[in-house]
Order: C-alpha cells, then sequence, then structure tokens
C-alpha cells in the first residue's frame, strides 16, 4: 500500500521522496512550550522582602535578634560574637518563641554572599519567618552651591 499519491503511473514499489517534517515541528513546538511552562519552576531563590534604602527606617522591635556578619565571615548575635555551631541552637530556640522575635541581618559590603546565604538558610531551617535586611541610607549628594529648602512647619 503506497501513501504517495493518487496517480495511476506511479508503481508501489518506489519508495517516497520526501520527508514530512510536520509531525517533527508539531512535536517540538510541544517540546519548546512544556520547556518554557517548566524552566522558571527549576530555578531555586529564596523568595526576599527587600527595604528600599530611601524608605524611612522602620522602629525597630524590642524583642528583635540582630544578626551581624562582618567581612571576615564571623556571626555576631545582639554584638556577642558565635562560635561555628552555636547560632543553629540560638536560632532554633528563637523559632520556638511566642511571638516569634524579628531577626534583622547585617552584612557588612565585603561579607562573601556564601556567607549571608549559609545564615540564611540556617534560620530558615530552624522556623523562622521573619528576616529583615538593614541597610545604611545613602549619603546626601553634596550640591553644588544650591541651598536646601527650608522645613515646613
Amino acid at each position: 500500500m503506497s501513501f504517495g499519491g493518487f496517480e495511476r503511473g506511479t508503481s508501489p514499489s518506489q519508495p517516497m521522496a520526501e520527508i514530512n517534517v510536520t509531525p517533527l515541528v508539531d512535536v517540538m513546538l510541544v517540546l519548546l512550550v512544556i520547556f518554557i511552562i517548566t524552566a522558571p519552576l527549576l530555578s531555586y531563590a529564596i523568595k526576599l522582602d527587600l527595604p528600599d534604602a530611601r524608605a524611612p527606617a522602620a522602629n525597630a522591635a524590642s524583642d528583635a535578634i540582630k544578626l551581624s556578619i562582618d567581612a571576615d565571615g564571623r556571626v555576631f548575635w545582639n554584638s556577642e560574637p558565635l562560635g561555628e555551631g552555636e547560632l543553629a541552637p540560638r536560632l532554633a530556640a528563637a523559632a520556638r518563641q511566642s511571638p516569634q522575635p524579628e531577626l534583622h541581618l547585617r552584612a557588612d559590603k565585603g561579607t562573601r554572599y556564601e556567607r549571608i546565604a549559609a545564615v540564611m538558610s540556617a534560620a530558615q531551617e530552624a522556623g523562622l519567618a521573619r528576616i529583615g535586611f538593614v541597610t545604611e541610607p545613602p549619603e546626601a549628594a553634596p550640591t553644588a552651591g544650591r541651598t536646601a529648602p527650608a522645613p515646613k512647619k
């Protein structure tokens, strides 16, 4: 049985000379749609609500934990240096408190992101859900001979 055409002059033993690429294009389009849908799901990201550096300072909660990381990667809990194994138990104890305290993370500009990510991961594993980043406001740009407007009364 030949699928080549409806012409009577062709012999059934002759192979088709043309390749039908329509099924191949259909399969490629379906695969493209599948990859477009699944590609965003494959990236792992930590969802953050980063503060704007120009925003007014938020009122610090009294039960907030100030976690600082210096340029060498050392971690400080409310200005008290921590050893290697001390961070996880303290984070777990803080996560068990009711209400759960906020974690204010301060990191030096020279701190490796790998260290910051490790501290954030430890906080997440301990069960802390409220993590905030503390930033310094930008310095005021020098004005070239202009005076600042008078404050409103």
